[in-house]
C-alpha cells in the first residue's frame, strides 16, 4: 500500500449521472475545481434508457446516453476533471475527508459531493436482461409514455409497486399486476385505489417465469400461478417494481441513512450529518428518483459545498 499516491483537492464528486455532472457544473462555474470520478457506470441508470421525453430542453427528446454526455461536455468545457475511477473506501473521520480511489489513489478533500445514485432491483432473468430498454423498466413514470393504451405488467407487491400500476392505469389499456404472495404489502390506502382503479387487474400468487418478445421489443410474458401452471399474457411493457438499493454502502459507518441505506440529508439541503458531506440524487432520493430532480439536488449540493469551504476558510 505504500505506493498510493495523493491528491488534494477542494471538491470531490463521486459518482456521474445528472447529479454528480450538474454539481460538477455548478462546482465548477464557482471555481472549486471539482474532480469527478464516475463510478461503475458512469453516466448513470439513465445509459440504459433509450428515450428520454420530460427532460427540460429536449423538445424532441433524446436517448439517455447522449443527454449524459452533454452534461458531462458541459461540467468539462467549465473545468471540470472527470475522471474513470471507483470510490473504494472513505474516512470522514476529520475536517480533511479521505477518499480512495480502486484502492490506489488517496483523495483528500475539503468538501465530497456523494451522487453515487441507487441501483433498481430486477428479478434476475435471462430474458428481463435482454429486453431491458425496449419493454423492460424499472421506472413508469420515466417511461409510462410509451404504453399509451396498450398492456403492460408490473411486478411486485408494495406501495412501488402499487404506485407504479396506478400512474400506468392512467395511461394504458390494461395493467396486470403481479404479485407472488396471496396478499399486497402495499399500505391499505394505497391497496384500496389499486382494487378501485378498473383497469388493474392483480394476479396473486403468480410469479414471473419468462419475458417473451422479438426485434421490436416485449411482447408478452410467460407466468407460473399457484398450481405450477404456465398463464400467457400478451403485453408489450414489464415494470419491475421490487425496489431500490441506494449505493450507499461505503458512506454508512460514518453518514446517517435510512433503514434501506439511502443517505439523510437536513431537509430543504444537500447536507449530511458531517459538515463538509454533501449527498444529492438517488442516493438520498427515494420519493421521486427523476433526472430532473437529481440535477437539481446536484446544483443544491455543489451551492452548499461553496459555502461550506467560503465558511471554512
Amino acid at each position: 500500500m505504500s505506493d498510493i499516491s495523493t491528491e488534494k483537492v477542494k471538491c470531490l464528486i463521486i459518482g456521474s449521472g445528472p447529479a454528480g455532472y450538474t454539481a460538477a457544473i455548478y462546482a465548477s462555474r464557482a471555481n472549486l475545481n471539482p474532480l469527478l470520478f464516475e463510478g461503475l457506470q458512469p453516466g448513470g441508470q439513465l445509459t440504459t434508457t433509450t428515450e428520454v421525453e420530460n427532460f427540460p430542453g429536449y423538445p424532441q427528446g433524446v436517448t439517455g446516453p447522449e443527454m449524459m454526455e452533454d452534461l458531462k461536455k458541459q461540467a468539462e468545457r467549465f473545468g471540470a476533471d472527470i475522471r474513470f475511477g471507483i470510490a473504494t473506501k472513505v474516512d470522514f473521520t476529520g475536517p480533511i475527508h479521505k477518499v480512495w480511489i480502486d484502492e490506489n489513489k488517496l483523495i483528500e478533500a475539503d468538501s465530497v459531493i456523494i451522487a453515487t445514485g441507487a441501483t433498481a432491483k430486477y428479478l434476475g432473468l435471462e430474458s428481463e436482461d435482454k429486453f431491458k430498454g425496449t419493454g423492460v423498466s424499472a421506472c413508469a413514470t420515466c417511461d409510462g409514455f410509451f404504453y399509451r393504451g396498450k398492456d403492460v405488467v408490473v411486478t411486485g407487491g408494495g406501495d412501488t409497486a402499487c404506485e407504479e400500476a396506478f400512474y400506468l392505469a392512467g395511461l394504458c389499456n390494461k395493467v396486470y399486476l403481479v404479485v407472488r404472495k396471496d396478499f399486497l404489502r402495499a399500505s391499505k390506502a394505497m391497496q384500496e385505489r389499486v382494487f378501485k382503479t378498473a383497469n388493474i387487474e392483480v394476479l396473486f400468487q403468480h410469479a414471473t417465469k419468462e419475458i417473451v418478445g422479438d426485434m421490436t421489443g416485449v411482447t408478452g410474458v410467460i407466468l407460473i400461478n399457484s398450481k405450477g401452471e404456465d398463464v400467457h399474457i400478451s403485453i408489450h411493457g414489464f415494470f419491475v417494481a421490487i425496489g431500490h438499493q441506494p449505493n450507499s454502502d461505503i458512506f454508512k459507518p460514518w453518514i446517517k441513512t435510512d433503514e434501506v441505506g439511502y443517505i439523510e440529508t437536513i431537509p430543504g439541503s444537500s447536507k449530511t450529518n458531517i459538515p463538509g458531506i454533501f449527498a444529492c440524487g438517488d442516493v438520498q432520493d427515494k420519493h421521486y428518483r427523476q433526472a430532473i430532480t437529481a440535477a437539481g439536488s446536484g446544483c443544491m449540493a455543489a451551492i452548499d459545498a461553496e459555502r461550506y469551504i467560503s465558511e471554512n476558510k
